[in-house]
């Protein structure tokens, strides 16, 4: 059995942010042995909808999400972005990451718990 850590969604990255977005969104994944987060059943597919348009693009598109820039803000927080029907917006460096974290946010709420090898 994996251990679980809660973590604020606003501070997910990478694959932890990946394994809370197939969580929330009911997609089976498991971890790899290198620390990936893989779909199930077809293990060679990686989940990576926070940094992979082909995924992540269509879970906008499902919840009429948006995602902002605002160039005022620094690097790591310039995009906000959410699922409209939620009205919760989330930070990020990329317009993914930023929807990701909001609709994590709105399915899952203000923490979640994930592994603790997908934690830096």
């Amino acid at each position: 059995m994996t251990d679980l850590i809660e973590v604020r969604v606003s501070s997910l990255a990478g694959a932890a942010l990946d394994w809370a977005v197939a969580k929330a969104e009911s997609v089976p994944v498991f971890i790899d042995h290198q620390g990936w987060v893989r779909k199930l059943p077809d293990d060679t597919s990686a989940w990576r909808p926070s940094w992979n348009w082909s995924q992540g693009g269509p879970l906008l598109d499902k919840y009429r999400g948006g995602a902002q820039h605002n160039p005022a803000l620094t690097v790591d927080v310039s995009y906000s972005g959410g699922p409209a029907c939620a009205g919760i917006w989330c930070y990020g460096p990329t317009a993914l990451v930023a929807f990701c974290r909001g609709f994590v946010r709105h399915k899952l709420g203000e923490f979640v718990q994930v592994p603790t090898e997908l934690m830096p």
